[in-house]
């Protein structure tokens, strides 16, 4: 295995994934070890752009435009990610698996679609490790109610953050040497000692 990996960590709203990122990312900072973090959409200065129009309350897109507008999002930071690849470790808040989750799990979105762009789009670039982290119906509202302010993709019926979840974990299903499924129910302690085990695995 690599040591400088691409670790990814996925899971729909609520789901303690961005907290588990940076949970990572400050032990990573205390051993002083080199990293990158990136968020999709987001991360380079163009898809940031592209995040605020995706998330935007007022935008209206269909599936195939909103399928897009994430992949140019994610073209955008190829570059940053060749960059760095197998010179440091890369940490990433959702990637290729949300694409597949949310718009052809959630919205029916054309799988090979997706499949073809992510293939040409990363080209060399293989993840690691991919994190998916799970969560109740009753503790994802919980936790969005705490927020300040919700996006476009926080306010969906409760039956598409199911239908995506549900494709979450078929992924790891399918996939389950390089996946980890986390419940974000189970105490966060519990969550941290699964995910510095795999993490150490992964850079020793």
């Amino acid at each position: 295995m690599s040591k400088k990996p691409i670790i990814v960590f996925e899971g729909i709203e609520g789901s303690g994934k961005t907290s588990h990122i940076n949970i990572v990312s400050n032990y990573f900072k205390k051993k002083k070890i080199k990293f990158l973090k990136i968020r999709e959409p987001g991360g380079s200065i163009n898809s940031e752009k592209i995040r605020k129009l995706i998330l935007n309350n007022k935008s209206n897109f269909n599936k195939t435009t909103d399928l897009l507008l994430y992949l140019a999002a994610r073209s955008e930071n190829i570059p940053i990610l060749n960059k760095f690849y197998n010179k440091k470790i890369i940490l990433v808040d959702r990637f290729t698996d949300s694409t597949i989750a949310y718009q052809h799990y959630g919205f029916g979105a054309d799988l090979s679609l997706i499949k073809n762009i992510n293939k040409i789009l990363l080209g060399k670039i293989k993840i690691s490790l991919t994190f998916v982290n799970t969560v109740s119906k009753k503790n994802m509202f919980k936790r969005l109610k705490k927020r300040k302010k919700l996006n476009r993709y926080d306010k969906f019926d409760y039956s598409f953050y199911s239908k995506v979840q549900k494709g979450y974990l078929e992924l790891a299903k399918k996939n389950k040497k390089d996946y980890k499924v986390i419940n974000s129910d189970k105490d966060i302690k519990e969550n941290k000692k699964i995910i510095f085990n795999e993490i150490n695995r992964l850079i020793k």
